[in-house]
């Protein structure tokens, strides 16, 4: 009898990455049309514009290989940040550069550690490797809890992930507490400072991670992506900036051409776009104070944000208030895929959507609070 075929052990303890419910899957589902996605954490502006006129320009391109260098886009990185092309890697969306750092730091039994909950990819890529993931709950704030996180190394850990803003909860590490983490944290342990919604920061004590890299530090790297302010989801492509010699090591697991020609076209023009990134800001900072008062208004708890989503309690089982508003044709996120049962996670959108979200919430909790 032939042997079976048999998958790394470690892939039992991987469930596959659920994406925010896509708007066809609603309509075919369901068939109501006219829906809202607010699931995603995507730009509700759509992309860029003049992302949007490179891709026209570049189409005729496409049967042509990619820069595998992306030479554009790090000169144009490079000349925004005012910082090296030598600290600069490109991937496909910041997912992938996360999965290069798993499989240049990580062997089997190796451990990282991340806040719970947190961005779900950073035990995915762990799990990927053999290695452990040390779960540190946040704090009554909903924040990372450093002094425990720094506890919480060992001579096992070699990844120590911060989302900042933090998703789901959009809560911020601080300057001076971070600054005298990373003080703390042996050299030999790399820190991942994931800025996915840096861009929206409106707090005066966000750190900038650009900075800690600029005064020489060698074990951290600051991740950013085009997905969510430059509204380039759909296209993938996210950076990372770290110390040159670092990144020597983590471009030997990069695949050739891992960044498609047309993602990189848009990225360089989409740095340009000024008056989209001010609209994108603007819209953003008043969609969350619009939300914050009619949240206020029904009574609802919610967690203050710096991203471009509000994690709610509605006191009800997440499941049912998710369904009944896909009924409404409004997409959002369940909390209980973070731990969090009676919460949900919505993006900021337009005021459209804004007045649209809040309606349906009303007329949802109406509805359930009712039936038995």
């Amino acid at each position: 009898m032939a042997e079976e075929l048999k998958a790394r052990a470690c892939l039992k303890d991987i469930k596959p990455y659920k994406p925010g419910k896509p708007i066809e899957e609603v309509q075919r589902e369901l068939g109501i049309f006219d829906v809202i996605k607010l699931a995603s954490n995507e730009n509700p502006l759509g992309p860029a514009p003049k992302a949007q006129e490179a891709i026209y320009d570049a189409a005729g391109r496409v049967s042509l290989y990619p820069d595998g260098n992306c030479f554009s886009l790090k000169r144009s990185l490079s000349e925004k940040l005012n910082i090296g092309e030598e600290y600069l890697i490109i991937g496909n969306g910041s997912d992938e550069i996360l999965k290069f750092l798993a499989e240049t730091y990580l062997s089997e039994g190796d451990e990282t550690i991340a806040a719970a909950p947190t961005f779900s990819e950073y035990t995915f890529v762990t799990k990927l490797m053999g290695g452990r993931v040390i779960e540190v709950p946040l704090d009554d704030e909903y924040c990372h809890d450093l002094e425990s996180m720094q506890d919480a190394v060992n001579k096992k850990t070699k990844i120590i992930f911060i989302c900042n803003p933090n998703n789901p909860t959009g809560t911020i590490v601080k300057k001076k507490e971070f600054e005298k983490f990373l003080n703390a944290v042996p050299k030999n342990v790399l820190v991942v400072f994931d800025e996915a919604y840096h861009e929206y920061v409106e707090s005066t004590e966000y750190p900038d991670g650009l900075s800690y890299i600029r005064e020489g530090r060698e074990n951290i790297i600051v991740l950013r992506t085009f997905s969510k302010f430059y509204g380039l989801a759909g296209l993938r492509v996210g950076y990372g900036i770290a110390d040159p010699q670092l990144l020597s090591w983590v471009s030997r697991v990069k695949e050739p051409f891992n960044v498609n020609l047309l993602a990189q076209e848009a990225a360089c023009r989409a740095l340009e776009d000024e008056d989209f990134c001010v609209r994108t800001y603007t819209t953003n900072s008043e969609g969350k104070k619009y939300l914050y008062s009619e949240l206020e208004k029904i009574g609802l708890k919610y967690i203050p944000t710096e991203a471009n989503f509000i994690m709610l309690d509605t006191g009800i089982n997440c499941r049912k208030v998710f369904d009944a508003l896909l009924r409404k044709g409004v997409i959002v996120r369940t909390g209980d895929i973070f731990g969090m049962d009676t919460w949900l996670r919505v993006t900021v959108g337009t005021l459209e959507q804004n007045e649209r979200f809040t309606g349906a919430l009303k007329d949802v909790l109406q509805e359930l609070r009712k039936s038995p």
